[in-house]
């Protein structure tokens, strides 16, 4: 793989998509701006003051969801209603279908219109830049014109919320839904639209027709979650991609062994701090909102396995790829080499889903073969603070680095060019006191003891409650104040 015939190994700045592929524009407001703060209290305030009748308040959030994303650009909206249309009717003909024949031929239909928009728009001008490749390499003019295809933000999320649907009328775990602008809702909800988690809709369709309520305790919780992810995106992601990370991987011959080392950590750090920052906020403005959306990220880095780092990593992705490809393609039922096989399959697909490139390819399949390791070594799911528990921590967190080096390298040899810093000799790079002290907020964030950080939240719920209101207001603004200008989120990218 990479060789003449299949084209030069590309992905893009901090795991981008393949340079051919034109991302939209960047979202003009989201989470961390005042204009989506503004959007959001006129959201929030109407949808409470409509929150006794249920068809108002859908309207409106469907509404408020179709403006937030068509703010991008109003054409995805066409995209997006297509597959809303789609998959609601489709579902509703598999059900009432008494065939199994005709039953499999709706489910087909589904799967090849949500999965054929999904290969157009993220990976056609890839496979053309693939076959002009192959076609030179065999002496061809290999004269392939690229299409001006741009990746609508979000199309891999609800393009999985809504295969999913499907799927679980299929199998008979779900009904379908009756009401068309429920499901439009479930598939447009703009707090986790762009970018996750991936929902299910056995967990949000039964949440829309119950009529909300906003404890002082769920409201508390969704600003404190909101608070948090905009300081791991803020305060933690952003300094280090800027400070660290993007220094590295643009001029690794100018950092020295011990350098490169935390340089390769903060990259873990910033994509953590950034992907489960947005989930965070996604989870906290839901809740707002009366609605309570999976978790999505479980301190992924006090993993002690790769089984383990995958219960706890983008879990609503990985528990996708588990009940709808893992055990589709038959799990661990037909034998160990078929096991070994799923699971190779299963993560090679997982990565070939964050974009059209080959270094997401070979991503995915490093994380097959750990879980294949996984499987042969046998490791035991252990918990605890232990020495020999913290051991597996700090080993398999070498592990999960080494991949994000792949992930986040624009080519093989950008990914050997890092990792061979790794020996380098040279004068060590001078890190600021503000990155270590980001970088060791991350860490004990990840690795603190659960006892502890519960009582940590015990001591700071004993505040009196105008002064807990009163830092919430303080954090949230600061935080708003330094993020309006901040890097869009990574995830937006697949």
């Amino acid at each position: 793989m990479g060789g003449p015939a299949f084209g030069p190994l590309t992905s893009g700045p901090a795991g981008a998509l393949d340079r051919r592929v034109e991302l939209a524009p960047p979202p003009p407001v989201l989470f961390n701006s005042p204009e989506f703060v503004a959007f959001f209290v006129l959201v929030f305030g109407a949808y409470w003051a409509l929150a006794r009748w249920e068809a108002a308040r859908v309207w409106l959030l469907l509404i408020a969801s179709y403006v937030f994303y068509g703010a991008w650009d109003a054409r995805f909206l066409v995209l997006m209603g297509f597959s809303t249309l789609l998959d609601y009717g489709l579902a509703l003909w598999i059900e009432r279908a008494r065939s199994p024949g005709r039953r499999r031929l709706l489910m087909g239909l589904s799967l090849a219109a949500n999965l054929g928009l999904l290969g157009f728009f993220k990976y056609c001008n890839f496979f053309i830049e693939q076959a002009r490749s192959l076609l030179r390499a065999f002496g061809a003019s290999g004269d392939l014109s690229s299409l001006d295809v741009i990746l609508p933000v979000g199309i891999s999320f609800y393009t999985f919320q809504t295969l999913s649907y499907t799927l679980d009328v299929y199998r008979g775990q779900l009904r379908a839904e009756r009401s068309l602008p429920r499901f439009a809702l479930f598939v447009a909800f703009f707090p986790q639209l762009v970018a996750g988690p991936i929902v299910r809709a056995s967990d949000f369709l039964p949440q829309i027709p119950r009529a909300p309520r906003l404890t002082a305790a769920a409201f508390e919780s969704g600003l404190a979650l909101i608070a948090w992810g905009l300081f791991k995106k803020v305060v933690i992601a952003d300094l280090l991609g800027t400070e660290v990370v993007d220094p590295l991987w643009s001029r690794p011959e100018q950092f020295g062994g011990l350098a490169t080392l935390l340089g390769i950590y903060a990259y873990a750090l910033q994509i953590y701090g950034d992907f489960s920052g947005y989930s965070d906020c996604a989870i906290g403005v839901s809740r707002l909102l009366g609605f309570e959306l999976c978790e999505n990220f479980d301190a992924p880095y006090r993993a002690c396995s790769p089984r383990d780092f995958w219960r706890r990593w983008h879990i609503s992705l990985s528990t996708w790829l588990r009940d709808y490809l893992y055990i589709s393609l038959g799990g661990n039922r037909d034998g160990t080499w078929r096991t070994y096989r799923n699971l190779i399959l299963t993560m090679l697909l997982g990565g070939l889903w964050h974009g059209a490139s080959w270094m997401f390819v070979i991503w995915g399949a490093y994380h097959g073969l750990l879980l294949v390791l996984d499987r042969l070594v046998d490791f035991k799911f252990v918990d605890g603070d232990r020495p020999g528990v913290w051991l597996r921590r700090l080993v398999m967190f070498q592990f999960t680095c080494l991949g994000w080096v792949l992930f986040r390298s624009l080519t093989l040899e950008d990914a050997g060019a890092v990792l061979g810093s790794l020996t380098a000799a040279r004068g060590e790079f001078q890190f600021g006191p503000f990155v270590l002290l980001a970088m060791a907020v991350a860490f004990l964030t990840q690795l603190l003891p659960t006892p502890r950080r519960l009582a940590l939240e015990s001591w700071f719920q004993s505040w009196p409650p105008l002064l807990r209101g009163s830092a919430y207001a303080l954090g949230l603004g600061l935080l708003l104040t330094a993020g309006s200008g901040a890097r869009p989120f990574i995830y937006f990218q697949f």
